[in-house]
């Protein structure tokens, strides 16, 4: 949630900031501000609304000046609107601050500045941070910091700048991502590296419970307590190409023509020559002993969102590929329950970011009483992967679309590849069924482009929804999850409500609103269920719903009771989801354009979810 991004050089900072913005408004979009210190002043601006309202307003009155940080919102606290916009100032305007998170205990410190004479200008929990660093201030911005911040309480990344020291901005973080970025002469902060990767390709990260000082000169890290952090640089690798919409109309689109390429990426060298002359999976990033794998007696497998409906593809492979047995669990319920974890156990946390505030929570939870941890992100150094005990990144590279599409299907390959290795060293997977299913994978590149040459048909769909007012998926087995990431891709960026279920259930409740033309999207993969479904299929033709049927390109039976059928190639049951997400992912694509939606930045959403 929310983008922030800060700069110190020879540069016009508002140039930086809104290019920054313009990188990170996925994180973000219901208003947008930056604040500029010039000779002995702080101008802010900012504008309820997209980004496009800012640039209007800082076109007309520019702010010339050399530092500067800048903000995107996702609303917390306070409707979206002019005044509750960041950045926030202190009564005096010599002290400016913006705020990713939340200030848990914002209505006790709001009560006490208001007892002691402060106006408040906004209705976010943000504004009282910007009050309590000019009350700290006595020279030195880096020590108001670290007075502001002993008394807030919550999940935050923070950075204030003043006209009094403007030669330098002060962040802090407490979970809420935040990056330095390196420069010659200048140097940057945001929370996210696409920020300032035309820029620099040279990052510190900021680690919870850290503050860093940035000057032109260069950036010092230290402890909240104060003691000094060492720590060397990393570089990032991402092609600035990848963060731009490379001829199409949307990073949507981009991003789901790019999973041929993701998925050879997440594959990538963790397929080798095994002993036997064949190949087999063999995962860098897992530190486990011969005694490991086969010590593990249950998963539990926990994210949110599309994360979630990976994991739920997930559980079925370990269970099916690697004998042991899974729970999915929602992180945000997870973390709050009482989960019977054990030493036994292995925790599977998934998040694309890997700075999913539930998801994280979640994981250290799951450590505290004993679980091993195995995160699955695409992010390198994230939060996530800190914790985790072991890590499995997808190399989906930088995923801006706020609907997850390249990331979830990265997810899937990973899932299947660690379950291929755990079911070789547990033994619950004869050589021949792991040399036949690496093939396998090994043609899903090529089977994914396939499935994207011909949207001919799928975009013909779109008409047909597009005037429907709901649309009902559904799946038997691997099929529910991929139903249950259909639905979810549709309502997120076209608006339209969706549900899913597994196929049984219509009969128990839900055919009831099934009549004439009602729209039911079915996935029909796994053949062990396939008389089944076809039953149900039949169910909803006889109350005259429309059938629109996911399905292999040789499944000659589904046209009998579908009126649409959008066909994938045929591949092992078990990595059906992989294809099976593309075309539902575009069907959802095509209807939100037919009726006009933002796609990218749906309304009410953001990208990395770093609030509960």
């Amino acid at each position: 949630m929310c983008g922030i991004v800060g700069y110190v050089g020879p540069r016009q900072a508002q140039d930086v900031l809104m290019h920054g913005l313009a990188r990170l408004e996925y994180r973000g979009y219901d208003s947008a501000g930056l604040a500029v210190a010039d000779r002995g002043r702080v101008a802010v601006a900012k504008a309820e609304g997209k980004l496009a309202r800012l640039i209007e307003r800082v076109d007309q009155s520019p702010l010339p000046g050399h530092a500067g940080i800048g903000h995107t919102r996702w609303a917390t606290h306070g409707v979206p609107s002019d005044r509750n916009a960041h950045p926030h100032s202190d009564t005096t305007g010599d002290f400016v601050v913006v705020h990713n998170g939340i200030v848990e205990n914002f209505r006790a410190l709001r009560d006490r500045l208001e007892a002691e004479g402060v106006a408040f200008r906004s209705d976010t929990d943000s504004e009282v941070l910007a009050h309590l660093v000019a009350r700290a201030f006595d020279g030195d911005l880096t020590e108001a910091v670290r007075r502001t911040i002993s008394q807030a309480e919550g999940a935050y990344a923070l950075v204030a700048m003043t006209s009094r020291q403007p030669d330098r901005i002060v962040a802090a973080r407490m979970i809420s991502p935040l990056v330095v970025g390196l420069g010659e002469g200048e140097n940057f902060l945001a929370s996210d590296i696409p920020a300032v990767l035309e820029y620099t390709r040279e990052f510190l990260l900021v680690e919870d419970g850290e503050i860093a000082t940035v000057t032109r000169d260069g950036a010092t890290l230290e402890t909240i307590a104060g003691s000094p952090v060492r720590k060397q640089p990393f570089t990032a690798d991402w092609e600035t190409d990848s963060v731009r919409k490379g001829g199409f109309d949307h990073f949507m689109a981009k991003e789901i023509h790019e999973q041929p390429d993701v998925i050879s990426r997440t594959l990538g060298a963790r397929i080798r020559p095994s002993e036997d002359g064949g190949e087999q999976v063999a995962l860098e990033g897992l530190e486990w002993s011969d005694r490991d794998p086969a010590e593990i007696d249950r998963i539990w497998i926990t994210a949110c969102g599309t994360a979630y409906h990976a994991g739920l593809v997930g559980r079925v492979l370990f269970e099916q590929l690697a004998g042991i047995p899974g729970e999915v669990a929602f992180a945000h319920e997870l973390r709050y329950g009482k989960p019977l974890f054990r030493d036994g156990s292995l925790t599977l946390a998934i998040s694309q970011s890997g700075e999913t505030a539930d998801t994280v929570a979640a994981a250290r939870l799951a450590r505290r009483r004993g679980s091993r941890l195995l995160a699955l992100t695409n992010v390198v150094g994230s939060s996530l992967a800190r914790e985790a005990d072991d890590v499995l990144y997808t190399w989906a590279g930088p995923e801006i679309s706020v609907a997850s599409t390249k990331a979830y299907v990265a997810m899937l390959v990973g899932e299947s590849l660690l379950a291929l290795e755990l079911g070789r060293r547990r033994g619950t997977l004869s050589r021949t069924a792991e040399r036949e299913l690496v093939a396998e994978l090994r043609t899903l590149p090529g089977k994914a482009a396939r499935v994207l040459e011909d949207m001919d048909e799928v975009s013909r769909l779109a008409d047909v929804l597009a005037g429907s007012p709901d649309a009902y998926f559904i799946g038997r087995g691997l099929d529910l999850a991929s139903a249950m990431e259909g639905a979810l891709k549709l309502k997120e960026i076209s608006y339209i409500h969706a549900e899913a279920m597994p196929a049984g259930e219509l009969k128990h409740g839900t055919l009831a609103l099934i009549s004439d033309g009602t729209p039911v999207v079915a996935v029909v993969t796994q053949e062990d269920v396939h008389s089944k479904a076809m039953l149900s299929l039949q169910e909803v033709k006889a109350r005259r719903g429309l059938v629109i049927a996911v399905a292999y390109e040789d499944d000659e039976e589904i046209g009998t009771v579908s009126d649409h059928v959008l066909r994938i190639p045929r591949v092992a049951d078990v990595f059906s989801p992989i294809l099976a997400a593309i075309p539902l992912q575009l069907l959802a694509y095509f209807v939100a354009r037919r009726l006009g939606r933002d796609i990218d930045q749906p309304r009410n959403l953001a990208k990395s979810v770093t609030v509960e």
